[in-house]
């Protein structure tokens, strides 16, 4: 690495440079293992959706974090992850940094806290319709709301975040965990069951008790209507007639006051007309 005069400060690489690597390296990464997952970024936007935008909300209300995730966006909107991977409780990912060699991230979440989770799950009771809204972000304000309280909603608290970074970076936080985490509303713009695989719960957990009514309730409509019919089946059997209506049989009333034409039969198998 070159240095300007005698002063020890690194020379200036332009952002241009910088992605270029970043592809070249990419395409390396390709070659040897096919299953690298690159994330890139459609447009300066990091999150569109409700969840997305939720979750980087939650990263920079913390004190903690927001003086040092700056530069992870802008690590994020350059192209420079490489490499991206949420499983249960864990996050992976390559960072393209200074040097040759792409840094190693793993940022490991706590799953959410059962008391926690309990409380949710009971105040989204009969709030939230279908798991196509709840992906959505289609649901009550308030529900909002206890979703993203500070420490107790569904979103981590500093606390229940680890992260480990190769790079040799003084700072607790460096850039390349900062775009890691960015990274995370990104994929929960497309997915937002990822969320939930992350910090290993049920989404559908949410709904269950909604849905659960919705079934009742279509359960209680088939058993009326179920008993309306067998009611009508009773009847016939109670008369011994058979009501019998076939296409062309008879003429439907109409405005013109034309009637139906039925045929009667009784059990001993006489018909008469009406």
């Amino acid at each position: 690495m070159g240095y300007y005069g005698y002063y020890g400060f690194p020379r200036y690489v332009s952002v241009g440079e910088k992605r270029a690597k970043a592809q070249r390296k990419l395409a390396q990464l390709k070659k040897k293992n096919p299953h690298i997952v690159p994330l890139i970024l459609a447009g300066t936007k990091l999150a569109h959706t409700w969840w997305g935008q939720a979750w980087n909300a939650n990263l920079e209300k913390y004190a903690d974090y927001s003086n040092r995730i700056g530069r992870g966006r802008s690590y994020l909107r350059n192209g420079f992850v490489l490499d991206f991977k949420i499983n249960p409780g864990e996050v992976t990912a390559l960072v393209q940094g200074t040097s040759p060699q792409p840094y190693k991230v793993a940022v490991k979440i706590n799953p959410l806290n059962k008391a926690a989770w309990n409380e949710i799950k009971k105040k989204c009771e009969g709030k939230i319709e279908s798991l196509q809204e709840l992906i959505a972000g289609r649901f009550p304000k308030d529900l909002m709301e206890i979703f993203t309280a500070k420490g107790q909603g569904l979103f981590p608290a500093p606390k229940e975040i680890k992260f480990n970074c190769s790079c040799p970076d003084w700072a607790s936080m460096c850039k390349h965990v900062a775009a890691t985490l960015y990274a995370v509303g990104v994929k929960l713009d497309a997915d937002p069951q990822l969320f939930f695989l992350l910090r290993k719960t049920e989404m559908d957990d949410l709904i269950t008790e909604a849905v659960q009514d919705k079934s009742k309730k279509m359960l209680k409509k088939a058993e009326k209507k179920t008993g309306r019919v067998m009611a009508d089946l009773d009847a016939v059997k109670m008369f011994g007639i058979e009501l019998d209506e076939k296409a062309g049989s008879g003429r439907k009333r109409g405005t013109g006051g034309h009637s139906v034409k039925h045929k009667i039969v009784n059990k001993r198998g006489r018909k008469r007309g009406r």
